[in-house]
């Protein structure tokens, strides 16, 4: 096998390993976006809870506010890495799969019955 052909193996390789890894980078990025939105929407439940006491509601105020400014962060570096598209059908995926049960009831309810 001469030099050559070696070399354009190991470029060919490099490139799919390139082409993997960043595929995995996608994904992960990807389901930290869904976990993400998944703290956001329970967040944003139990801060319009009525039950809640105004300094418990406020600290998930500043959470949510926190949480969203993430997942934003996460959807910029996902387009500036991979592209628009790419963005574009991360968010699309995450928000048509992420969902939270109804019944999801904040732990600081049980606290404040005490």
């Amino acid at each position: 096998m001469s030099v050559a052909s070696l070399e354009t193996t190991s470029t060919v390789l490099d490139c799919r390993f390139d082409l993997d890894r960043q595929d995995t980078d996608l994904a992960a990025l990807t389901e930290e976006m869904a976990g993400l939105r998944f703290s956001i929407i329970l967040a944003a439940r139990w801060e319009a809870s009525k039950s809640l006491q105004a300094e418990d509601r406020a600290d998930l105020k500043a959470e949510l506010t926190h949480l969203r400014a993430i997942y934003s962060d996460r959807l910029d570096e996902i387009a500036m890495r991979f592209g628009i598209p790419h963005a574009i059908a991360a968010k699309e995926t995450v928000e048509r799969t992420v969902h939270v049960p109804k019944g999801s009831v904040h732990p600081l309810k049980f606290r404040n019955k005490e």
